[in-house]
């Protein structure tokens, strides 16, 4: 790997490493509907001048249809319930339940009447991998927080359906365009949201909250996204799948440096123990590589796990 991909292997792993930790800052003042609405606006404000400027908007607007269900799914949902999750749960815990949706993608991808032919490593990355989530959800969270848990489960089918709709229904849209009006759609969606729950803030947030906001719309998402088509075209969309080993050991690690969350032995194993299982799902997997990285938004599914 030459500098450049590793400077930006780096920044794409913090980058989508410290959403947890962010998220977990911004609900400790904002309702989950808030952090959400102002995430996506904020994101949106940033992408969309750039997806105007390469006309992309007008294009990914006229598939309405995928493009609402696929907002809705990667959007919408996973990070309401994110948010609200994180009310309950270590933002570390967070980071690492989701590193179970590689698991999740194989049945996504049987339902879409695209079974990936499997060997033995990986039917066993898939036991590895449930190993690894009963370890986190029973002996590491305790029981104690299964609401929470339920709602990260949502979010993992979430994110693991989100891919699949891109790759079937609009493989052929462009990344940027696609990533702008999504965020801008999530955004209008949650403004009456946010108003009907009387989510909006009664008092002006702290600065720490409100410089999390700034930083999950800022670095989370819209500069991710470019560094994400930047690195697919450096090393391909093949190797950029290992992305997903590194956030959730980021998540881990800023949530004990900054918020001085428990590292539990159970962590530690449930943390290898899906991180394995997901190694050896994706081995050997067929992963469709776009011909123009900044005009197609569909990698493997590891890729877009944007939290």
């Amino acid at each position: 790997m030459t500098r450049r991909g590793i400077i930006l292997f780096a920044a794409l792993g913090i980058a989508w490493g410290i959403p947890y930790l962010l998220i977990k800052v911004a609900v400790d003042e904002l309702e989950p509907a808030m952090v959400v609405l102002g995430r996506s606006a904020l994101g949106a404000l940033l992408l969309i001048p750039l997806a105007l400027a390469r006309r992309q908007v007008l294009v990914v607007l006229k598939r309405w249809g995928p493009l609402l269900a696929y907002t809705i799914i990667e959007i919408v949902i996973p990070w309401y319930f994110l948010s609200t999750a994180e009310l309950r749960l270590p933002s570390s815990t967070a980071g690492l339940l989701l590193a179970a949706v590689p698991l999740v993608g194989v049945a996504v991808a049987f339902a879409f009447g695209r079974p990936a032919k499997f060997s033995a490593a990986n039917w066993f990355g898939i036991l590895v991998g449930m190993l690894g989530v009963a370890a986190l959800v029973g002996l590491d969270v305790a029981g104690s927080d299964l609401i929470a848990v339920g709602q990260l489960a949502i979010v993992v089918v979430c994110y693991a359906l989100g891919p699949a709709i891109l790759s079937r229904w609009m493989s052929d849209l462009p990344g940027v365009g696609v990533v702008a009006v999504s965020l801008a759609i999530a955004a209008i969606i949650y403004v009456p949201f946010v108003t009907l729950t009387g989510a909006w803030p009664t008092a002006w947030p702290s600065g720490p909250v409100i410089l999390s906001v700034v930083l999950l719309a800022v670095v989370c998402s819209a500069l991710a996204f470019l560094i994400m088509f930047a690195l697919i075209a450096e090393i391909g969309p093949v190797r950029m799948t290992t992305i997903t080993y590194v956030n959730p050991a980021v998540a881990i690690a800023a949530g004990a440096l900054i918020l001085g969350e428990r590292i539990t032995i159970w962590t530690i194993i449930g943390f290898a123990l899906v991180l394995t299982g997901s190694f050896l799902v994706t081995r050997h997997r067929a992963v469709p590589t776009p011909a123009d990285p900044a005009a197609a938004p569909v990698i493997a599914d590891e890729e877009l796990r944007r939290p």
